[in-house]
């Protein structure tokens, strides 16, 4: 599975950006698809999921600015992000799990695999 982020770039404080992630296999074979952000000297942290069924979720200092959705025309996760504050800056990445099973002699448990792109650059001036 190989990601790809763009959109990344330099906004002002209050302005737009919208990214996205394309996928080398369907975007609807993932379990999820979900965008982490990392700041410098920072852990990596949730911004939004988009799970099979279309249900989302947001971190709380997102929630009612970004907007993450599907487009299966081209195969893309995008991440609408509105209204940006200086500490939206970070690097972004998209991230995809894969949902396999273990074989019934090892208990036939799911378990996911994470796959990770490489990120792209947000920096929002103040």
């Amino acid at each position: 599975v190989h990601l790809v982020e763009s959109g990344g770039g330099l906004a002002q404080s209050g302005g737009s950006l919208r990214l996205s992630c394309g996928a080398s296999e369907s975007i609807f074979d993932f379990e999820e698809m979900g965008w982490y952000r990392q700041a410098p000297g920072e852990q990596r942290e949730l911004v939004a999921v988009i799970k099979t069924g279309g249900s989302t979720d947001y971190t709380d200092s997102v929630k009612g600015r970004f907007t993450i959705s599907r487009d299966g025309a081209k195969n893309t996760v995008d991440l609408q992000m509105d209204s940006l504050k200086s500490e939206d800056s970070a690097v972004y990445y998209c991230k995809a799990q894969v949902l396999e099973r273990h074989s019934l002699s090892e208990g036939g448990d799911f378990y996911g695999i994470d796959y990770w792109g490489s990120g792209t650059q947000v920096t929002v001036s103040s």
